[in-house]
């Protein structure tokens, strides 16, 4: 097992830029637009990747990665299986936390706020645009559910393939998309001496509240 002492020395100075709550942007949606086109030119890897944070039935909290696909005035868009467990959590606690991490920035985007699924028609136009090998993939996984084996999955996937052959695939019912609709985003900024700088975005009726945070 790794030391204690190689945590513990595991130590960096943030220095690469300053956030200021009195030049951001007046919605926190178009801050992160250009905080995410920042991401896309330095970042490597996946930069819409982010961290769904909910909560179950009985209060026990979950975490998982989900890739961002969609972006407007009503919130962010991301896709799942509908009976996941991430699906279970979100239909008996809609409410839920989207955290985006950039090193390469040293910046963070925290978005807490409800979510709900997307229309069947937004949900079929991101199905049909995935490659035809993810739309198989959509229909045979059973997320989050237990499997006895890879070799159970890639055998279903194999029938699947075949039976459908040159068919067109049409999206299952129980897999689409959710948008997390904002009430609260707070965007962090690394800084020397661990006094990073925090803001944070408050709805307050249609406006947004802007606030700085201590470190």
């Amino acid at each position: 097992m790794t030391s204690d002492d190689n945590f513990k020395k595991t130590r960096k100075e943030y220095e690469r830029g300053i956030l200021d709550e009195k030049t951001v942007a007046a919605s926190p949606l178009d801050q992160f637009s250009e905080w995410f086109n920042n991401a896309m030119e330095c970042e490597q890897g996946e930069p819409n990747a982010c961290a769904l944070a909910t909560v179950s039935a009985n209060l026990k909290p979950s975490v998982r990665m989900v890739l961002l696909k969609g972006l407007d005035d009503r919130g962010l868009v991301f896709f799942s299986n509908y009976e996941s467990r991430k699906g279970k959590d979100l239909e008996a606690h809609p409410d839920a936390t989207l955290l985006f991490y950039w090193p390469g920035l040293e910046r963070q985007v925290r978005f807490e706020g409800p979510c709900a699924q997307i229309s069947p028609v937004e949900s079929d136009s991101y199905f049909n645009s995935r490659p035809r090998t993810a739309q198989v993939g959509a229909i045979v996984s059973r997320q989050s559910r237990v499997v006895s084996s890879r070799e159970v999955i890639d055998q279903e996937y194999a029938t699947l393939e075949r039976t459908i052959g040159e068919s067109a695939i049409q999206r299952p019912t129980h897999w689409g998309g959710y948008r997390l609709i904002p009430s609260m985003v707070e965007f962090w900024q690394g800084r020397a001496s661990r006094l990073h700088d925090r803001v944070r975005y408050e709805r307050v009726g249609d406006s947004w509240k802007i606030e700085r945070l201590w470190p």
